[in-house]
């Protein structure tokens, strides 16, 4: 059934806004499908994608955001459901819930579109996992997606939204649709927005086990009795001045930062993937100065809005592909500018947390996934370690 908007605004303006406190709890970046055959393999028709999420701030409700904003064509959903699981996957006994958009559970999302659910009367506690299962029930050949190739995903025939087990499930490559879980509390909460590349998103994490560094700094916070949500917008192989995975970091500023519910901090950590294009060129086509402009321009955008930003230092790469002198160079220069400059509020010094004592132009080995590049576990874990709290007190 296709929803008119008309109806998407009376459900949504139904109840006071008042009585309303939403906070982004957990966030995937909207990205389109890459052409050719990423785009046949991500392809869905009349089938069940299910999703497991680990939330950061808890709260006494939940709502979906879904998305078809980087998707040309029209999508229809034919059913959603959520349901709490517990440390080894298991649907929590009585906590199955129907997802309803303007009272109905079917929906039409138009092209370019995202759309928030209705309320789910659903309690979750902080860190508490969420399973989320979407029927697509008509062809969706280039939906929106975000890539997670550390997290299990699994997509089966039919309509199995409602089942606590799917039936002839095959592994699946990519979030579809979500792309944020928002919490209500009965008084207006803080969301940090932690703004990077692959290494915010997570690359080379043990599958599975929720070990991003934003994740630890979600674990830190809640153990430290700070209760705000963390919204992790990291897109694997982003850049902040062209596009490459994804909009660029300037381009999605406004949607997934300024617009996430509750924003009062961004974390930027983003510029690995500009230095490492921009230095395959001969000449080079990056200099600090274009960095630098481009993170003045996230200061501003950001205070312009209230929102106060955090700049992280670029990690060592040395023994990485695109490694190269005067690219470390460049990533040095940068990452003194976000030592001293004073137009920021604060940073945070990722750079020493991760380098090798003896070589600080590598990463310590203790913390190399292998490819000199991303950190393993415990590098993400000295990451989110790094950050200081006070900074969100």
């Amino acid at each position: 059934m296709r929803l008119l908007a008309a109806a998407l605004v009376f459900a949504a303006t139904a109840s006071p806004a008042a009585a309303q406190h939403w906070t982004r709890s957990w966030s995937a970046s909207p990205m389109p499908v890459r052409s050719g055959p990423d785009q046949q393999a991500l392809a869905l028709h009349d089938q069940t994608l299910r999703q497991v999420v680990r939330l950061s701030a808890g709260g006494n409700r939940l709502r979906l955001r879904l998305s078809n904003e980087c998707s040309p064509l029209d999508m229809d959903i034919g059913a959603v459901h959520v349901a709490l699981v517990d440390a080894k996957g298991n649907v929590v006994p009585g906590t199955d819930r129907v997802v309803r958009f303007g009272g109905q559970a079917a929906l039409f999302v138009p092209a370019g579109a995202p759309l928030l659910s209705d309320p789910i009367d659903l309690p979750v506690a902080p860190l508490s996992r969420l399973q989320v299962s979407i029927h697509f029930s008509g062809d969706v050949p280039r939906p929106t997606i975000h890539e997670r190739p550390e997290a299990s995903l699994w997509v089966a025939p039919g309509d199995q939204t409602g089942a606590d087990k799917l039936k002839d499930a095959a592994a699946y490559r990519s979030g579809v649709a979500l792309t944020g879980v928002e919490v209500d509390s009965e008084r207006a909460r803080r969301t940090v927005v932690t703004l990077g590349d692959s290494i915010t998103d997570g690359a080379r994490i043990t599958r599975d086990s929720d070990r991003r560094w934003p994740d630890v700094l979600a674990e830190r916070l809640q153990a430290a009795g700070i209760d705000v949500g963390v919204s992790n917008a990291g897109i694997s192989g982003n850049r902040v001045l062209h596009n490459g995975t994804g909009d660029n970091a300037l381009a999605r500023f406004d949607r997934d930062v300024l617009s996430v519910p509750g924003a009062s901090h961004v974390l930027v950590l983003e510029g690995i993937n500009d230095i490492g294009q921009g230095f395959r060129q001969n000449p080079p086509s990056l200099t600090p100065e274009a960095l630098v402009g481009a993170y003045r321009q996230m200061i501003k955008r950001a205070h312009a809005r209230g929102v106060k930003i955090l700049f992280a230092t670029i990690l060592p790469f040395g023994g990485g592909g695109s490694w190269k002198p005067e690219a470390d160079q460049l990533r040095r220069t940068v990452n003194q500018w976000i030592r001293t400059n004073k137009e920021a509020d604060g940073f945070i010094d990722f750079d020493r947390a991760v380098a090798d004592a003896d070589n600080p132009l590598r990463m310590a080995a203790t913390y190399d996934s292998g490819d000199h590049v991303h950190p393993n576990d415990a590098g993400y874990r000295a990451m989110g370690e790094a950050v200081d709290l006070k900074l969100f007190r």
